[in-house]
């Protein structure tokens, strides 16, 4: 099976889990606070709050900036469910914003006729890896007194105009899932440049609990989103080959833009120039008259796992039936929904592997 994704795990992980489980310390010791340390040092942000997964970062960054109900967060409708269900927790209102189709990111042309009164902050996702267009979403969050969350869960590594993902916004949300571009099994992370927020997400993660000369106390109701050593361990092992491993799916991701760009069956991914795609997935758009779902099918009976890439907030239950969405609006959403494809990319992959996946898939688009 030519999986979609796997981890790149070695030498250094399983001695780095070794010597934690040798030390006796297996909870937010000195190995998440070292992870925390080169995770800023590698973004270039002077905070770093490593947390239990990417939707724990979410909705401690949500709560930092005192969030909740009556308030409004516009959020990407193309993206998964975990990005506004972390609004939904803190009492919000999700307010959905369709996607432009080029970047599967923020549509920017429609964001602002989705801020209303009520509106406190705009959640932007950078989707598959590519960076949404930040600066008019950083200027209409100025003009009409905004927080800026960024949703980047698929995004570790990635630039837009030279500065990395997720450090733009009052917060950035990072998600260390296995499918991500480096891992920690699950885990995730909350980066700002603001000292108040960071101790604010240091003392949510940890039942709201603050630690001064004199003892601690606990001066929030906060949660237990901490970070094991077992986890950080993991995490300074990749975050010392990084690099390695975007520029590894990145020579991947081109070598798929080589064989399936110029198909009229379907559409492949393109990276804007004010942004350094790190290809978290590589997702291409069937056309119209290809059974996506029955594709997938057929490609894991000839040995390829794919996938569907995310998913139409508008389409959801949840969100369908709470807010009586009709899909009006959501066009561009609905259609990367519908007809969206991941196909495997990891560094386990050589390119013999993905000339083997796009031949598979262009014969049985083509039948």
């Amino acid at each position: 099976m030519i999986r979609l994704s796997a981890p790149d795990i070695g030498e250094e992980e399983l001695q780095g889990i070794k010597s934690v489980l040798d030390s006796g310390w297996l909870v937010q010791g000195n190995m998440v606070r070292e992870f925390e340390a080169k995770a800023a040092d590698y973004l270039n942000v002077p905070f770093a709050v490593a947390v239990s997964s990417g939707t724990a970062a979410l909705h401690l960054a949500l709560l930092a900036l005192g969030l909740g109900s009556g308030d409004e967060v516009v959020v990407p409708d193309f993206t998964f469910p975990a990005t506004a269900n972390t609004v939904e927790i803190c009492g919000a209102k999700t307010v959905l914003c369709d996607i432009a189709m080029d970047t599967y990111c923020m549509d920017t042309n429609l964001l602002e006729k989705c801020i209303t009164e009520k509106t406190r902050a705009i959640l932007p996702v950078h989707e598959f890896g590519h960076s949404a267009d930040m600066d008019p979403i950083m200027k209409l969050a100025e003009n009409y007194g905004l927080f800026v969350i960024e949703d980047a869960a698929c995004a570790f590594g990635a630039e837009y105009k030279g500065r990395k993902a997720g450090t733009i916004g009052d917060i950035g949300c990072f998600s260390f899932h296995p499918r991500k571009a480096i891992t920690t099994g699950e885990g995730g992370m909350a980066v700002t440049s603001d000292p108040v927020l960071a101790k604010k997400l240091r003392q949510l993660r940890n039942h709201g609990m603050a630690e001064s000369e004199t003892g601690k106390a606990f001066v929030s109701a906060g949660l237990n989103y901490r970070m094991t050593d077992l986890q950080g361990a993991m995490g300074i092992a990749q975050i010392s080959k990084v690099e390695k491993i975007i520029r590894k799916r990145r020579e991947l991701g081109e070598e798929y833009n080589q064989l399936l760009g110029g198909q009229e069956e379907l559409t492949i991914p393109t990276c804007k120039p004010f942004c350094r795609h790190i290809y978290q997935t590589y997702h291409v758009l069937l056309n119209e008259y290809t059974d996506r779902d029955g594709l997938i099918r057929l490609l894991r009976q000839r040995g390829i796992e794919t996938n569907m890439g995310a998913y139409a907030l508008d389409r959801q239950p949840y969100y369908k039936e709470k807010y009586g969405l009709s899909g009006d609006g959501y066009g561009n959403a609905d259609r990367a929904f519908e007809r969206g494809l991941a196909l495997p990319l990891h560094t386990g992959l050589c390119e013999k592997d993905i000339k083997t996946v796009a031949s598979e898939l262009l014969g049985m688009i083509r039948r």
